[in-house]
């Protein structure tokens, strides 16, 4: 339980690539998703005997995350996408403001777990099948997916998948 808890530990991990981009922008277009996730995946899959096979994986992954933050983040500020790389993982962070509902939800879950969540009518929370889709992808894909206050109106999610070829 504490080795999986340090994985959150950014200390380990060296920074591969970032990017930066306002909000309306992103939200302007559905395909934005696809191609952020088609750039990071690429990046993902560098070092790997199959670069290929591991960026077209991890790729599904990644862009239900990516999807996620599409539809949770409330339209105003900076969201950012960020890959960093340790011995045994690999980190994807999406940060992005959001409305104090949808943060105070997921904080409210105890270190920052994600737990589903009830949609109110605002479009804005985590619906009970994005948390089964975000458990899924944790257990599929062998990850730790945590979610943590990002600033004074946004989350950050956190998603160390392992850098092991292995997958099933």
């Amino acid at each position: 339980m504490e080795e999986e808890a340090s994985r959150f530990d950014d200390h380990a991990f060296v920074p591969m690539v970032s990017l930066e981009m306002n909000v309306a922008v992103f939200k302007s277009q559905w395909q934005f998703c696809d191609e952020i996730t088609e750039y990071l995946s690429d990046i993902l899959g560098q070092g790997h005997s199959d670069p290929a096979r591991y960026a077209n994986f991890l790729s599904v992954a990644a862009n239900e995350l990516i999807e996620l933050a599409f539809r949770a983040t409330n339209g105003r500020g900076k969201i950012s996408f960020s890959l960093a790389r340790s011995a045994t993982y690999n980190r994807l962070r999406i940060a992005f403001p959001c409305d104090e509902e949808f943060r105070r939800k997921h904080m409210e879950a105890g270190a920052g777990e994600i737990q589903p969540g009830l949609d109110d009518g605002s479009g804005r929370l985590v619906t009970k099948s994005d948390g089964a889709l975000l458990s899924n992808l944790a257990t599929i894909f062998g990850a730790a997916i945590h979610i943590e206050k990002d600033g004074a109106d946004g989350i950050g999610i956190i998603a160390d998948f392992p850098s092991a070829e292995d997958f099933q």
